[in-house]
C-alpha cells in the first residue's frame, strides 16, 4: 500500500467520482442523493469532489478532517457541510476553522468535548454517528422526500 497516497487529493477526489459515478448509473441507484462522509485527507476529498460533481452532491460531513487541503475549492462547495472536531485535536480545529471560515454552503461545525483525533474515547465515535446520521437525514434524505412528493 503506498501510503503516500493519503495525501493525494487528487487522486483521491478522482476515485469519489469514478464510484460516484457508476453508482449513479445503477437503476437502483440512480435517483437516490447522494452524500459524502470523508475522515481525516477523506474529508478533502470529499468537498473537492462535491465540488466536480456540483449538485449531485446533496451533503458532507467530515470527521476530524482536513477540508483545509481542499482550500482552493472551499468556496465552490454547494453541498450541505459538517466539520466534526475533536475538542483535544486543537491543530485541526484551527484548520477547521479556516476551512469552515472559506465555506459558503450551508455549513456547521461542531466540536466534541473530550475527543481526540481519532475520536477513540468512550462513547465519541458513536457521538460521531449520531451527528452524521442527523445531519444527512436533514440534508440529503428529507429533501430527496420532499422532492419525490412533489413529483408524484
Amino acid at each position: 500500500m503506498n501510503y503516500d497516497n493519503r495525501f493525494n487529493i487528487a487522486l483521491l477526489s478522482k476515485r469519489l467520482v469514478i464510484v460516484t459515478g457508476w453508482a449513479l448509473q445503477q437503476e437502483e441507484l440512480r435517483d437516490l442523493p447522494v452524500g459524502y462522509f470523508g475522515a481525516s485527507t477523506g474529508g478533502a476529498s470529499a468537498l473537492n469532489a462535491a465540488v466536480l460533481l456540483k449538485d449531485q452532491i446533496t451533503a458532507v460531513v467530515s470527521r476530524g478532517g482536513r477540508p483545509d487541503l481542499a482550500k482552493d475549492v472551499l468556496p465552490q462547495v454547494q453541498a450541505a457541510t459538517l466539520l466534526i472536531v475533536g475538542s483535544l485535536d486543537n491543530q485541526v480545529i484551527q484548520l477547521n476553522q479556516l476551512a469552515y471560515d472559506m465555506l459558503a454552503c450551508k455549513k456547521h461545525m461542531h466540536i466534541i468535548q473530550g475527543a481526540s483525533h481519532l475520536f477513540e474515547e468512550s462513547g465519541k465515535l458513536e457521538e460521531v454517528a449520531q451527528l452524521a446520521v442527523n445531519w444527512f437525514m436533514e440534508n440529503l434524505i428529507q429533501p430527496h422526500l420532499i422532492k419525490q412528493k412533489e413529483i408524484h
